[in-house]
């Protein structure tokens, strides 16, 4: 019996040992850890204004209140919902202590439907319309993982009233942060002093402005922005380019985000095997007034300095974001080198050709958003890093064969010419 217990432990102990060979203690911490909820915090406007009674023959703040609770029952299970409010709370006339007035009404997490229709009811338009101070209080509610899906939606009337804290600028700032935090705006007054300012707020973060005159307008789309968090597009890692290619981050396939500032050089690197081929675009939004005629310019350098290919675009001031893109394929190897071919480090160099008014503030910088991939390259690829030329190779080589060619014809046309006139 004793025996048979030994054996027994031994046993235990011998698959022990094997899990531990088999399974290293580090397995479970490779596990990815579970994706964050996608959060969003509604920032609704309870300032003095939403008293006016124009939406629907009812006040702003009852057709909102009636949106709110739509939109309530339809949130998504997965979805993580906050509510703000700005302006609901001081009614008197003292701007400083009015600047202040926001509040977080339903903190974000797990909604409870009931719960936060309960704190929407008790809402009456009351004060001031602190949007930039609510936008900083809205960012900080929605700390958290950079990599999880956050997004604020912004509904108000009226712009802001708390300057020199402008919201815009607000909005940059948070955008430069990287923290990949998205601002819609809606605005209920078809006003283009105030469509101008929230266009501003949305566009400097990647968001939508949206003018709304109906209830069921209104609802509509605050339903689709909280889907739109709960199935988004791919997130943008933030990343910071470097002054010079030997200090800038190595990068893989993927999308970007950085920022640059006007006339600025931002350096970044990709490793390209043989076999492969390099894709890179970039966009650069002009979020600010800036002159027009400006231009953006992407390199692909190699480590000693020499041009591969590059791509180039212009703008005259018709259009918000100007982009360019380009593609190396780098040619297989064959012999002894091909079964463990090196990657060859391809340098990207971003620039651009931006200037502004000398009343434009030049920071944070523009928003850049760079898209790497990389894929096979084809079967054929030729060394496009030959003289920076590229394939245009091919089209300076028809042009010189066709000037040849040309050359002789006239040549011999002229000669015929020459011999018909002598004889006659």
């Amino acid at each position: 019996m004793i025996t048979r217990k030994r054996l027994s432990t031994g046993a235990c102990a011998l698959l022990a040992v094997l899990a531990v060979g088999l399974f290293p203690s580090g397995a479970v911490a490779d596990e990815p850890a579970a994706k964050e909820s996608p959060k969003v915090e509604l920032v609704l406007d309870v300032s003095g204004s939403m008293r006016a009674t124009d939406i629907d023959g009812k006040s702003r703040m009852a057709a909102a209140k009636q949106a709110f609770n739509e939109v309530l029952d339809a949130v998504p299970e997965e979805v993580e919902l906050g509510i703000r409010t700005l302006g609901a709370d001081y009614p008197g006339n003292d701007r400083k202590t009015g600047c202040k007035d926001t509040r977080q009404l339903y903190p974000v997490g797990p909604l409870d439907r009931t719960e936060a229709k309960t704190a929407v009811a008790t809402l009456a338009p009351t004060g001031w319309t602190p949007i930039g101070p609510a936008l900083l209080g809205a960012a900080e509610d929605l700390k958290g993982d950079d990599n999880a899906t956050r997004r604020i939606v912004l509904i108000t009337d009226g712009e802001d009233t708390c300057a020199p804290l402008d919201p815009c600028e607000v909005a940059r700032d948070i955008a430069a942060r990287g923290i990949h935090l998205t601002i819609d705006t809606l605005g209920l007054v078809p006003n283009a002093k105030i469509r101008q300012q929230l266009t501003c707020i949305a566009e400097a973060t990647g968001g939508t402005y949206t003018s709304v005159r109906h209830t069921e307008e209104l609802s509509k789309r605050v339903r689709q922005l909280v889907d739109r968090a709960a199935d988004p597009v791919v997130t943008p890692v933030a990343t910071q380019g470097a002054e010079r290619c030997a200090d800038a981050p190595l990068l893989k396939p993927g999308l970007y985000t950085d920022r640059e500032t006007f006339g600025q050089h931002r350096w970044y690197r990709v490793d390209v095997l043989p076999g492969q081929e390099l894709r890179a675009s970039v966009s650069v939004s002009a979020d600010r007034a800036v002159n027009d005629d400006y231009g953006v310019l992407l390199r692909a350098v190699t480590l000693r300095g020499r041009e591969i290919v590059r791509g180039s675009e212009a703008g005259d001031g018709r259009t918000d974001v100007i982009s360019t893109g380009l593609r190396y394929p780098k040619q297989s190897v064959d012999g002894v080198d091909a079964d463990k071919p090196a990657a060859e480090t391809v340098c990207l160099q971003l620039s651009n050709s931006f200037s502004a008014p000398p009343s434009v503030k030049t920071t944070p910088g523009m928003p850049v958003e760079l898209a790497l991939d990389i894929v096979d390259a084809p079967d054929e690829a030729s060394d496009v890093a030959a003289f920076g030329l590229g394939r245009g190779w091919w089209l300076l080589g028809a042009l010189v064969l066709a000037g040849f060619v040309g050359g002789l014809l006239w040549g011999w046309v002229s000669r015929w010419r020459i011999a018909v006139w002598r004889t006659n």
